[in-house]
């Protein structure tokens, strides 16, 4: 296995370190015959907070397809991911030293005919927690409930289980020793869901002020996935005709989500980089996100969103010695411009380079 010294920024630091790997981890150098790559800016290794290897529009896909997915997320950097939710089985993808390590939430619980078809488990309230027990056995430390979504009867998003039910889902997860996380589009389901101790948000479009002031105070994570919420006016439009009031709701969320978010940031509301990639959002998207980020945050923020804070959230290691060496390379500093994030220079993983220096 090749030695690397790395001479070079390591963010967010500001001035140049040595950087030694030797069979795939961070060491103490110096590292004898190690080939040297200096003169550059280095972050740890990419995080998608929220992504679905293993998933596509009709719900499981097969392993190679799996495989071209997190292939397209690691050549952009991303070298860690949160999976949010997928059908299939894809623990094979952790005996591939050359794909991204994998964080998973099981499959997503959703209520029933309340959620896309052919990618959650759909159920009745009385179901819930005993789900959630069997999801957090499936996943590793994570469980993914669908919050909300389009109540038909009432024409407008609406909370998918009860508030009670909701909190003893929590409760649960907890119980069994993991984090719980859950969509949520608006208002009434997130409230109900922080009230209730959950972990993370994903989306967050209808956090109100108490809200973020109450997930500021408790540590409750926020994946915003901005380049999904790209898509809201795509959702509303698709159900103008029949669910008018949907529809306003959605243009309205849009159109104040760079809002809300920032008032999240600005309140402490930790904030991590996910893109949803897996069904209508392509993989590969983490670079655009650290952009996206970077319209409610400094460049520091947006970066650490989807590096450092992002790994140490999850566990994973920052380039210590010790870590093993999944780390991105890039030619000039992202902190002057965030653009540089999609271009890196190399991709290591585990020791090895996986995209560039050949």
């Amino acid at each position: 296995m090749t030695s690397w010294h790395i001479r070079g920024v390591v963010l967010p630091g500001q001035e140049p370190r040595d950087l030694w790997i030797a069979d795939g981890v961070i060491v103490d150098g110096p590292v004898s015959d190690a080939q040297t790559v200096t003169d550059c800016w280095v972050m740890p290794g990419l995080v998608d907070a929220h992504c679905h290897i293993g998933l596509g529009a009709e719900g499981a896909v097969p392993p190679q397809v799996a495989q071209a997915q997190a292939l397209a997320d690691r050549n952009a950097g991303v070298l860690l991911v949160r999976d949010c939710g997928v059908p299939s089985d894809t623990r094979w993808i952790d005996d591939r030293a050359d794909l991204p390590r994998i964080v998973r939430a099981g499959q997503h619980i959703a209520r029933t005919k309340r959620y896309i078809r052919h990618l959650g488990i759909e159920l009745e309230p009385d179901q819930l927690v005993d789900e959630v027990r069997r999801q957090a056995k499936r996943g590793d430390g994570w469980v993914k409930l669908v919050g909300d979504w389009i109540d038909r009867s009432v024409g407008d998003l609406a909370p998918s289980f009860p508030a009670e039910v909701a909190a003893q889902a929590v409760a649960a997860a907890h119980e069994e020793g993991v984090r719980m996380t859950a969509h949520c589009f608006g208002e009434q389901s997130v409230a109900e869901l922080v009230a209730a101790g959950i972990d993370c948000i994903e989306h967050g479009t209808g956090l109100s002020d108490d809200v973020i002031e109450q997930m500021a105070a408790r540590g409750t994570a926020l994946v915003p996935t901005m380049c999904n919420l790209d898509n809201f006016p795509l959702y509303a439009f698709e159900g103008e005709a029949k669910f008018p009031v949907y529809t306003a709701h959605m243009k309205d969320l849009f159109a104040r989500h760079h809002a809300t978010l920032g008032k999240a940031r600005e309140a402490g509301v930790p904030i991590y980089c996910g893109t949803d990639a897996g069904t209508v959002v392509t993989h590969g998207r983490a670079p655009s996100e650290v952009e996206h980020l970077g319209r409610i945050g400094d460049a520091d923020f947006a970066l650490g969103a989807a590096t450092w804070r992002a790994r140490a959230w999850l566990g994973a290691g920052c380039l210590d010695v010790g870590d093993s060496a999944d780390l991105v390379v890039y030619p000039a500093d992202p902190r002057e411009d965030l653009r540089v994030v999609c271009g890196p220079s190399l991709v290591i993983l585990r020791g090895q380079i996986v995209v560039g220096g050949r």
